[in-house]
């Protein structure tokens, strides 16, 4: 029966485990009677044992079983393991309802059988990996975001990577419990925030204090580029560069020029050049036309030029 409610022990709860009926779904909430979000997911809970009545749900309170905690590396609550077939097939750190349903939705939907142990899944994990860990010049796995982390390591990661001014990109573990379990083994690192330059780990917030600490970490970590630096290099990405609301295709900009080839920048996908362009090149509005680096005008200069026919000229850079 459903046990939206149920407080589990150690030991009954690994018995639940062990006596799961096959194919059968446990759902359990690690919580804590402290944080007002794990009061706000056990009415979830409630709600989710509602609509399937063939999926165990159990509530146990993290601190009062330390070792089922420790064996689960529940470091922070709410957290949600999924168990079949006597194994833990998936987790869920954080206080997501979305996500809890979707995944209660998808694991009590699919077949009684975990993933299968030939090794295709294994190569195609360590790909992904080997991916994810070349996504960008410096990689970041960590607990959270860079906005919001959520854990003091990764906290501290990030503080020391954004004083150097390093540009990174991170990834979530939180977010995908197969990569979070797959790097350790990949990297043979155990722990995280993990720390990639190049696809190659330097380690964790230990090892990058010790570089920090020698000056060596502003010469292994790619630095962010000034902004005025980026918009240099914008502004001279192709000969004729047009900084538009929208993309060629959306037009959002009517500044359009079919006559030559020009590239085009959204400001609405990037903030920080939306606003640093302004300054730049002293030009409060958009659309902003460059030719070779230099700022041509907006709408009503292009028009004028075109109206005089001297804006093929200028866009050829022979003005």
């Amino acid at each position: 029966s459903p046990a939206s409610s149920a407080e589990a022990h150690s030991e009954v709860f690994e018995g639940q485990v062990d006596h799961l009926w096959p194919a059968s779904l446990l759902v359990v909430h690690f919580w804590a009677p402290w944080a007002p979000q794990c009061a706000q997911m056990n009415d979830v809970m409630a709600e989710l044992a509602k609509e399937h009545p063939q999926v165990s749900f159990v509530k146990l309170e993290a601190e009062a079983v330390p070792e089922v905690s420790e064996k689960y590396e529940i470091s922070s609550v709410p957290t949600f393991l999924f168990f079949k077939n006597s194994q833990k097939i998936d987790r869920l750190d954080g206080a997501h309802a979305p996500e809890l349903t979707k995944k209660v939705q998808r694991h009590a939907s699919s077949g009684s059988f975990p993933p299968s142990g030939n090794e295709h899944p294994k190569e195609d994990l360590n790909l992904r990996l080997k991916k994810l860990t070349h996504a960008a010049p410096c990689m970041l796995f960590m607990k959270g975001t860079p906005q919001e982390p959520r854990c003091g390591f990764s906290k501290q990661m990030v503080e020391i990577l954004h004083k150097h001014n390093i540009q990174f990109s991170s990834f979530d573990i939180f977010s995908d419990e197969e990569v979070r379990q797959g790097l350790k083994t990949y990297s043979n690192w155990p722990t995280y925030p993990q720390l990639y330059v190049s696809g190659e780990l330097v380690g964790g917030l230990d090892i990058i204090k010790e570089l920090e600490a020698s000056d060596e970490l502003d010469t292994i970590c790619p630095k962010a580029p000034k902004l005025e630096e980026r918009l240099k290099v914008l502004t001279n990405k192709a000969s004729v560069m047009l900084f538009m609301k929208g993309n060629k295709q959306v037009k959002n900009s009517k500044m359009v020029l079919f006559v030559i080839s020009f590239d085009t920048f959204d400001i609405l996908e990037d903030e920080e050049v939306r606003q640093g362009l302004k300054t730049f090149s002293n030009w409060p509005t958009y659309p902003q036309l460059y030719v070779k680096g230099e700022l041509v005008g907006g709408l009503d200069i292009v028009k004028e030029l075109k109206d005089n026919g001297e804006l093929l000229p200028v866009l050829k850079g022979e003005n």
